[in-house]
């Protein structure tokens, strides 16, 4: 590879007093929830239902469900095409860190959680709709979200990652609502009941270019399975009160997001197909503008374009023709 990009991480405190940088992504989960009127009420019922949830999975030689608090961390990577001082926010993702008030340790969670990216913004909001524009069918363009995925795996494998996090990040998503998902004999004690989907979908593929598996799984408890997209032996690499933290954590935000699928008011069966037209859920007591947020993707994926694509293409497209899928 004949180019360096240079990788420059933040990090920042989501708690009741957050505030979204002005690089940040304002339709991810929690940039939506710090805006407007009830900002700091919304972060506050975010972080109490965090962990509650962390505890009430967590409960072991925790008799009083008060032993373990979860603090979040906003990572923002910034990306330097050129050396040249000149940065763009890559991604985003959140960090989870357990508090043992028993024990006063601080222990790490897994980094990734919430997944944020701007490129990818562009990719289904820009190049996506663009290419499907006055066509009589749906269709992918050629090399759809390859240099999304490169650019992640880079990450990744960046001495600013390895310098950062001891292990590789696990991103965790809701289900498909165009899918059904079938429930298997296997179980973990934490992650619950294992489901696998009738046929692949569009954001399996693209998570795949960023040399992401899946599998899904409903936690006790849960009324409907969560995605886990993670690198090599996802039920191995991680202890279960890492997975407890990003369960508590992604749940929470599903909830507040997705409330006709995780906040259902009936449990998903052995053959189960998500639907965000069900009127059969409660709302959590969180404001959230979901009519907002997909207008403002549109204007993510043209800000990437203008400020990203654009600008370096003939770059990015060199380097991503000499990148090799040290990942895949």
């Amino acid at each position: 590879m004949n180019k360096d990009f240079i990788f420059t991480l933040k990090s920042l405190a989501l708690d009741e007093n957050y505030q979204p940088s002005n690089s940040t992504r304002i339709t991810t989960n929690f940039a939506n929830l710090a805006r407007g009127d009830y900002r700091q009420a919304n972060l506050r019922n975010a972080l109490t239902m965090i962990n509650n949830r962390f505890n009430a999975l967590a409960n072991w030689d925790n008799p009083k469900g008060d032993r373990y608090s979860v603090e979040l961390e906003i990572i923002s990577v910034d990306i330097d095409i050129e050396n040249s001082g000149q940065s763009f926010p890559s991604i985003e993702v959140l960090k989870t860190n357990i508090v043992d008030h028993k024990t006063n340790k601080r222990i790490e969670g897994i980094v990734g959680n919430n997944f944020s990216s701007y490129v990818r913004d562009y990719d289904f909001s820009v190049l996506l709709q663009n290419h499907n524009k006055n066509q009589s069918s749906f269709s992918i363009p050629d090399n759809f979200g390859e240099l999304h995925g490169k650019l992640f795996q880079y990450f990744v494998n960046s001495s600013a990652y390895q310098q950062n996090f001891n292990k590789p990040p696990v991103i965790c998503l809701s289900v498909s609502d165009n899918k059904t998902y079938h429930r298997t004999e296997n179980q973990h004690p934490v992650l619950g009941v294992e489901y696998q989907p009738n046929e692949s979908s569009l954001t399996e593929q693209y998570f795949k270019k960023m040399g992401l598996s899946v599998r899904y799984f409903m936690p006790p408890n849960s009324v409907a399975p969560l995605a886990f997209y993670f690198f090599g032996d996802l039920l191995n690499d991680y202890t279960n009160l890492e997975f407890i933290s990003t369960i508590s954590t992604m749940e929470t935000f599903q909830k507040i997001y997705r409330p006709e699928i995780y906040n259902a008011n009936a449990v998903a069966g052995k053959s189960y197909q998500p639907n965000l037209k069900n009127q059969d859920h409660s709302l959590t007591q969180i404001v959230y503008d979901r009519e907002e947020r997909s207008k403002l993707a549109n204007e993510q994926g043209k800000f990437a374009e203008e400020n990203f694509i654009k600008p370096y293409q003939t770059v990015l497209e060199q380097w991503s023709a000499n990148y090799a899928n040290s990942c895949a």
